[in-house]
Parts: C-alpha cells; structure tokens; sequence
C-alpha cells in the first residue's frame, strides 16, 4: 500500500473516532436533559403519557460507539500500511 493511502486511511479514522466521541457526548446530554425534565414535571404520568417517545440518546450513544470501533480498525489498518511502507 502506498504511504499516501495509509495516510488518508489514518485521517479518516481520527474523524470517525472524533465523531463518535462527539456523539456520544451529545447522546448522554440528551439523556440527561430528558430525565432532568422528567424529574422536575409534578406529574410525571401526565408527562409521559403526552410526551412523545425520545429513544434517540440511545442510538447516539451505540451509533457512536460503532463509529469508534470502526475509527480504531481503519487507523490500526492504516498505521501498519503505512508503516510496511
């Protein structure tokens, strides 16, 4: 592999490991907002009931955990390719 194809592997990687950082951070801001809401409602059922669902924060936290593991393998594959040379 050429060194500049391990060199754009090697950036891409940092941005998907970035990326999944942010996204995991956004993910626990979400839920945390959304359960500091909860607990300030002085009728929770009510809340609820007329609430709309907000799984989100959820599939942040595994879409960013999946875009690091994918971010590690493409640096890992990326720093052997370039250093092979």
């Amino acid at each position: 592999m050429p060194q500049a194809d391990g060199i754009v592997l090697i950036i891409i990687g940092c941005v998907f490991i970035i990326l999944g950082i942010g996204s995991i951070i956004w993910g626990k801001k979400e839920e945390t907002g959304y359960y500091n809401t909860l607990s300030t409602r002085p009728d929770t059922r009510e809340f609820m009931e007329h609430w709309p669902g907000r799984p989100q924060f959820g599939a942040l936290k595994t879409g960013g955990w999946i875009a690091i593991a994918i971010g590690l393998l493409m640096l890992i594959w990326g720093l052997t390719g370039w250093l092979s040379g």
